[in-house]
């Protein structure tokens, strides 16, 4: 951090190109906050499975070391699947925030249970995971989902909010949710819409944007001089790492 100003750099774990505006992003700037984005050269289009998840991490660790280079603060995993959240933490100095963990621990200090709000019903089984992880699992009430793939969530906007909308009303009125969160966080930006809608149908709940409410918790963390755990995450024991050169050389840099 220098003069006061955190520099917090979103990270797109997809190849993609324009999946994220810097535009977005920089509309999310404060004073004493800079934001700025990188995105993985080698990986997956969008992130729905696993797989996927597991295909994004090379390339998430790389940048992730390109942004410690570059003398970032924090940086943000732009996905709801955290990818390669604990191994960059171990990699990494700097403070590595993932959006879903960040994203959960808030909606449950927000209200008494929360529900998830995904894109793909197959991502449920990974939602309810990471609650586990995160000791949040009683606190999980539902995830739901639009079923509208990652990349297509910005092809009719208004179709995708009123189905936020609809999936908000269930997991509130019959799953006893108290606060909601995006389960994706290609639907930045929505949050006004899903919180308005509800609004209409008699539902006062908070509406969590995992990148936004990621912004200010990594900012806040930074200037409190907090990072993550080097009991929790130790550096990676010094070994031979075939097949990874370009992550070889920046881990030497």
């Amino acid at each position: 951090m220098r003069d006061n100003t955190v520099h917090v750099r979103v990270l797109s774990p997809l190849v993609t190109r324009g999946f994220r505006k810097l535009a977005d992003l920089k509309a999310l700037e404060y004073p004493g906050i800079r934001l700025s984005h990188a995105q993985i050269a080698t990986g997956p289009a969008s992130i729905e499975s696993e797989f996927e998840v597991a295909v994004s991490v090379p390339g998430t660790l790389l940048e992730i070391l390109r942004a410690e280079n570059d003398g970032v603060d924090a940086v943000i995993l732009d996905c709801m699947g955290d990818p390669g959240l604990r191994a960059s933490r171990e990699l990494s100095n700097i403070l590595v925030i993932g959006p879903c963990q960040t994203g959960m621990h808030v909606a449950s200090m927000l209200g008494h249970k929360f529900s998830v709000i995904t894109v793909m019903r197959r991502l449920i089984p990974s939602f309810e995971n990471t609650a586990a992880l995160c000791g949040l699992s009683t606190k999980l009430a539902s995830v739901r989902s639009v079923d509208i793939p990652v990349l297509d969530l910005e092809k009719d906007l208004t179709t995708t909010v009123d189905r936020l909308v609809e999936e908000g009303r269930k997991a509130v009125e019959h799953d006893g949710a108290h606060a909601l969160i995006f389960g994706c966080t290609g639907l930045m930006g929505c949050a006004s819409g899903l919180r308005e809608g509800l609004l209409k149908k008699g539902i006062d709940v908070p509406v969590i944007d995992p990148v936004p409410t990621a912004v200010c918790v990594a900012a806040g963390l930074v200037r409190a001089s907090l990072t993550q755990s080097r009991t929790t995450f130790p550096a990676p024991p010094e070994k031979e790492l075939l097949g990874f050169d370009d992550l070889r050389g920046a881990m030497s840099s």
